[in-house]
């Protein structure tokens, strides 16, 4: 790399072209389905916390409070999202899939787990180790972005 901007540019252009292959691969699941990117990455947050209230979802999303709740009125309206009221704090909204979301849910989870497995299976040990060291440093880096986030 001859810069951190070209290093910036080759991790955009990784990460961007692994989430869209991804997609392709396991094309059943919410990505069939019209839903926006948005909607599709809150679902799946929801699916693997069934609970999360609003507020959790936005920031773990980095999205904004109004956007999550927008978010959120539109899928709770179009049957994939139950939203209730937390039992200890009635200002708290807590979020799940519907029925027929959580299998889509499952699903689609299952079926990414099966692609990326079946590829994983085929690296060498030096290339696992290099992907396992690599993960940790894409984990602080998002830290990182996170508290600089206001």
């Amino acid at each position: 790399m001859e810069s951190t901007t070209d290093l910036a540019g080759e991790l955009f252009g990784a990460v961007g072209r692994f989430r869209r292959q991804m997609r392709r691969t396991t094309r059943p699941g919410f990505d069939g389905t019209g839903l926006t990117q948005s909607q599709v990455e809150l679902l799946r947050l929801v699916g693997r916390h069934p609970g999360i209230s609003v507020r959790e979802a936005a920031h773990e999303l980095a999205l904004a409070p109004n956007t999550a709740s927008t978010l959120v009125s539109k899928l709770v309206g179009d049957g994939y999202l139950v939203r209730s009221v937390d039992a200890t704090d009635r200002r708290v909204g807590r979020l799940r899939l519907t029925e027929p979301a959580q299998q889509v849910a499952d699903a689609s989870r299952a079926a990414r787990r099966e692609a990326l497995a079946a590829v994983l299976d085929r690296l060498d040990d030096a290339d696992r180790d290099d992907l396992t060291r690599g993960l940790a440093v894409l984990t602080r880096l998002t830290r990182m972005l996170q508290q600089e986030t206001p």
